[in-house]
């Protein structure tokens, strides 16, 4: 699935499809099929300026000859049974899935290459060409500037401003007929627009009003119109619209003021002042144009490849606004991305923010594949179908929007861990290479002496790079699970219907199931929540370091997330956006993965594989609510400060406090789960487990041991693997004892009891304690760690 580009760039077009095809992979994570990217370059075409239909119309022509060529090459299902095309040697397997999209040049000809499928009766029919009459319109539902300005938002988010209360300055690429960029500049009305440029005008605005120019802009959309239609009269002193073929231009006071340039520049060639205008001292670049206006310094225009923009293209370095939002494709190289989040810019990729367009257009071809056999039945008329599309336009958005929200929430807590995750992202990067999968040069992912020469500086991946990271984790862990029959199981049932408005799942929620892409559209979902919650390494973390197999942790960790209720835990997080500091926003979200990262670890050691997701989750789930609820009164002396001192904290910050107890809670809530297996095994209250293990933790001083393990380094790979190793071994010794005590004591029906019955059956326990007391006081290493956990050890071994 993806556009068909009419390309104007002969000389160059293999280096455009490129570039687009590299974004496709990666943007397409949050669809269904792989990605693509085609194009075709028409070599004759009548002069538009002479005569523009006619000029349009032979593109079209074009444009029919390529769709009939892809088709005559592509697999159709007739009744559910695939048919090769004729006279054609396949070397591939069976695939009959294919999608065009609307791209540049082709806005309107979806209708065109849909009556071509119809024609040739094409399986997928008007499902093939997505956006067409019978579609969702992009630009009438603003998706894909909506999709980038979530972007935006949690750029200025991270910043402490509310971009839809709060006015802030921007410069702009595009015009306000554009659809990316004239629904982009309207989606707040703080925007000040102080520069912009399309391919005919210059707009220059040095201290724009926010309210006023809002409403001229909006006049511009509505009327279709570019910079030459906008009133200047209401453009502040020293502004003005200035057309591109101009000698030059004068530069006023205002606009040198707008723009950071030196007193002596007074007037300047139009490809000047746009070079001028990229590089202004603004809060925000708003690309919503075609072409290639960043780079890296070491990258030249040629590697580059957009001839065009040679003469206004700029550094990464040298770009001075805090924010880069990316509606239009391949505005910025990924080079010149990473130089300028190296810089301090705040940067994701156009795969990411842009992603919200095909994104709607996955929506409405599964939706139409979904009720192409109630059409071709007849139970419901194709009137009816197109009525019931369009009624759900609101709903597929709100879908969609979800996907740029949490895409943007993983890369903003990958990005506050960047530095401390190093080692493990350079582990992730080998093992995706290792798969073939991953081509890191390729890519401008950092080599693994970068990586370690960042490590030794403190420094980790910047978020353009950690984009790439985690699309394409989700690509692998997709390749990885639709080979298993993860899929097929029950508990995911839902993420099929949840894929769905809601209109859909009250009518043909029975005939969802017989979807042709029913088990990649669970699969997708099912790795986008996995990686967007857990981050881009925890699945290839916790399966080589448990030997247990990528399905087995996604089980794993959907059954760790409900026994916690994580996901209403970050419902309840997100809702406090614009109104908490960011950062501690990405703490408790930081808190929360790490809960379910540590008990999935738990599951993947303590059940056996393949783990009955809802299964679990009924065995654990009341007896870990339990102890959640009750575990302030159960704690001991020391454990208890420490979370007062957390409560309170989050407390100062505006956490409510329900939430706050839970984030405060997180370091303990893991030993919930030992805890409930130990008081199901025995037969004993999960009060008197909790309260016993908690008496036993701070006489022997464990939970001590426990903060020295975590501040081990984990950034060399077996540094990492023994800290886990040791906490996990804790854990286990912990519920060890617990049960050994409660076993010891029997009759006992109080913690108190039960530690002093236990106390009495373990000799030389004075000496333990005097070893792990100094074990505990100096630096910990795993030398150390690993003397305390023997002499842990060791108490089992006397009471055995």
């Amino acid at each position: 699935r993806g556009g068909l580009r009419w390309s104007d760039r002969r000389d160059d077009f293999r280096t455009e499809v490129l570039g687009l095809v590299k974004a496709q992979m990666v943007k397409n994570t949050v669809i269904v099929p792989a990605g693509a990217k085609g194009g075709f370059c028409p070599k004759k075409l009548p002069d538009p300026s002479l005569d523009r239909r006619a000029w349009q119309e032979a593109g079209r022509t074009c444009y029919r000859v390529f769709i009939n060529a892809l088709l005559d090459v592509t697999d159709n299902l007739v009744e559910g049974a695939v048919v090769p095309p004729e006279r054609v040697l396949r070397y591939d397997d069976d695939d009959p899935y294919l999608v065009v999209a609307a791209d540049k040049g082709t806005a309107t000809f979806s209708d065109t290459a849909n009556q071509i499928a119809v024609r040739r009766k094409f399986w997928l029919g008007d499902a093939f060409a997505s956006g067409g009459s019978a579609g969702y319109d992009h630009k009438g539902m603003g998706i894909t500037a909506r999709g980038a300005w979530i972007s935006v938002r949690r750029h200025f988010r991270e910043m402490g401003i509310d971009t839809q209360n709060e006015d802030f300055t921007c410069v702009g690429i595009g015009d306000m007929a554009g659809d990316v960029f004239g629904n982009g500049m309207l989606l707040s009305k703080h925007i000040r627009l102080v520069a912009a440029f399309n391919h005919l005008h210059v707009f220059l605005d040095p201290n724009p009003d926010a309210a006023s120019s809002w409403e001229e802009r909006k006049r511009l959309f509505d009327a279709v119109e570019g910079w030459g239609g906008y009133n200047t009269d209401l453009i502040s002193a020293g502004g003005g619209v200035h057309s591109r073929s101009a000698k030059s231009i004068a530069i006023t006071p205002e606009v040198r003021a707008a723009l950071g340039l030196a007193d002596e520049v007074t007037e300047l060639a139009p490809n000047d002042l746009i070079h001028a205008i990229l590089q202004a001292p603004a809060d925000l670049l708003w690309n919503g144009g075609i072409g290639t206006y960043v780079r890296a310094t070491d990258e030249t225009n040629a590697e580059v490849g957009d001839k065009a923009n040679d003469p206004v293209r700029v550094t990464g370095a040298q770009l001075r606004v805090k924010a880069v939002g990316e509606g239009g494709n391949l505005g910025c190289t990924q080079r010149g991305r990473i130089e300028y989040a190296h810089c301090g810019g705040r940067i994701n990729t156009d795969f990411i923010d842009n992603s919200a367009g095909v994104d709607t257009s996955d929506h409405e071809v599964n939706i139409k594949i979904l009720l192409a056999d109630e059409v071709r039945s007849g139970r419901m008329s194709i009137e009816d179908r197109n009525v019931l599309l369009e009624s759900m336009t609101d709903l597929v958005a709100e879908h969609v929007l979800a996907h740029n929200y949490d895409q943007n929430l993983a890369l903003a807590s990958a990005l506050a861990q960047a530095p401390a995750m190093a080692g493990s992202h350079e582990r992730t990067m080998l093992a995706l290479t290792a798969t073939g999968l991953l081509d890191r040069e390729l890519e401008e992912l950092p080599s693994s002496k970068e990586m370690a020469r960042r490590m030794d500086h403190g420094q980790g991946l910047t978020a353009p790079e950690l984009a790439t990271l985690l699309a394409y984790t989700k690509l692998w862990l997709e390749e990885e699970l639709l080979k298993s029959d993860l899929p097929d199981d029950p508990y995911l049932a839902d993420r099929l219907t949840q894929y769905f408005p809601e209109p859909l799942r009250a009518r043909f929620a029975h005939v969802m199931p017989r979807h042709r892409l029913h088990r990649e559209i669970i699969t997708t979902v099912a790795v986008n929540r996995f990686v967007n919650s857990s981050g881009p390494t925890m699945g290839l973390r916790l399966a080589t370091e448990t030997r247990a197999g990528v399905a087995d942790v996604v089980r794993s960790q959907l059954a760790a997330r409900s026994i916690f209720r994580v996901g209403a835990h970050e419902d309840q997080l997100a809702a406090l956006d614009n109104k908490v500091d960011a950062a501690v926003q990405t703490r408790i979200r930081r808190d929360l993965r790490d809960l379910s990262e540590r008990a999935t670890r738990w599951l993947l050691r303590h059940r056996h594989a393949p783990l009955d997701i809802q299964g679990t989750i009924d065995e654990f789930v009341a007896g870990v609510a339990e102890i959640k609820g009750n575990l302030s009164e159960w704690l001991g002396d020391r454990a208890r400060a420490e979370l007062d001192a957390r409560l309170s904290e989050y407390a100062e910050a505006g956490i409510p406090e329900d939430l706050a107890r839970v984030a405060a809670e997180t370091p303990y809530l893991p030993h919930a789960l030992p805890m409930v297996q130990t008081a199901q095994r025995q037969d004993r209250p999960v009060a008197l487990v909790a309260q016993v293990t908690t008496k036993l933790t701070e006489d022997l001083e464990l939970d001590i041991l426990q903060d020295c393990i975590s501040a081990l380094p984990r950034q060399d790979q077996w540094d990492a693997a023994a800290r886990a190793a040791l906490r996990d071994d804790l854990l286990q010794a912990r519920a060890d004892l617990t049960a050994q005590a409660l076993r010891a004591a029997t009759e006992a029906s109080s913690p108190d009891e039960v530690v002093a019955a236990w106390q009495a059956t373990v000799p030389g326990l004075a000496e333990t304690r005097h070893t792990l007391a100094a074990v505990s006081d100096g630096e910990p290493d795993i030398a150390r760690l690993s003397v305390g956990l023997r002499a842990v050890r060791s108490l089992l071994q006397l009471t055995d």
